[in-house]
């Protein structure tokens, strides 16, 4: 009889606390928002942050809610941005412009002198920590490919002279390579771009002569002699200004005395 007695208590409290359950279930569950969950059924799912938001997720939530502008889905494209568009019901219209990543730099050990030899962890960070990598120019790429290991879609390799460089076309646009970077060598570019500067040092152009044979000297040729190459020498290193005509671009890279003028393509 105690044992019956027992096991009915017991089956009334599991069944009070089960009803109890349901009803905080309900009154307490958050509602999804469902055009934030289409959303992020069509994002790509890369998460790199390139958006501004944490994650695909938030970006989806964010577009849903009306605080945050269409378009800025780097990996996703233009039919990512078409296709959110019509989720939201509004016009696919987009003010970014599409970037890709570029390694200012083509100083390998048989163009740049180095100071000693790194034996340590292939690991950029962990070299530059070390006077500032191996490379005399500080400015450079280590050449260890922390890049290449963090970048989603494969679209960092090295090239047949042992130069880090980025495929533009499987570029995403996540920019994980540029924080990655510890002399920020890689910077963005847009992808219309058909030429970039291979150098990101600032010193002196007789420093860069005696140790890297391919870096910029400031010369001024590109900016002087090709006014519409989009070429401007500022800080002893020329920069290219793709807001600006590049009509003269080709001919300014032709005449470049170190030829650190290169195709991007």
């Amino acid at each position: 009889m105690n044992i019956l007695f027992a096991f009915l208590i017991i089956a009334a409290l599991g069944l009070l606390l089960g009803m109890g359950l349901a009803v905080a279930a309900k009154k307490f569950a958050v509602k999804k928002d469902e055009r934030a969950e289409e959303i992020l059924a069509i994002l790509p799912g890369a998460n790199c942050g390139a958006c501004g938001f944490p994650g695909c997720s938030g970006y989806a939530g964010a577009l849903s809610a009306g605080k945050a502008e269409n378009g800025l889905c780097s990996p996703g494209g233009a039919k990512t941005t078409a296709l959110v568009a019509k989720i939201l019901g509004v016009a696919a219209e987009s003010t970014q412009e599409r970037m890709v990543a570029f390694v200012h730099c083509r100083g390998n050990h048989e163009v740049t002198k180095r100071d000693y030899q790194y034996e340590g962890i292939e690991e950029c960070t962990a070299a530059h920590m070390l006077f500032q990598g191996e490379s005399t120019c500080k400015y450079g790429c280590h050449h260890l490919g922390s890049c290449i290991r963090v970048c989603p879609t494969n679209a960092i390799y090295r090239d047949e002279k042992g130069n880090v460089t980025v495929d533009p076309d499987a570029c995403i646009g996540c920019r994980k390579c540029t924080l990655v970077c510890p002399t920020k060598v890689i910077r963005m570019i847009p992808a219309r771009g058909s030429h970039a500067i291979a150098c990101n040092s600032h010193d002196k152009g007789p420093v860069v002569r005696k140790i890297c044979e391919v870096g910029c000297i400031a010369c001024k040729i590109c900016e002087k002699k090709f006014p519409d190459s989009g070429c401007t020498v500022t800080d002893f290193l020329s920069e290219i200004d793709y807001s600006k005509p590049m009509t003269q671009i080709a001919e300014a890279a032709a005449a470049c005395p170190t030829k650190c003028i290169v195709e991007a393509k």
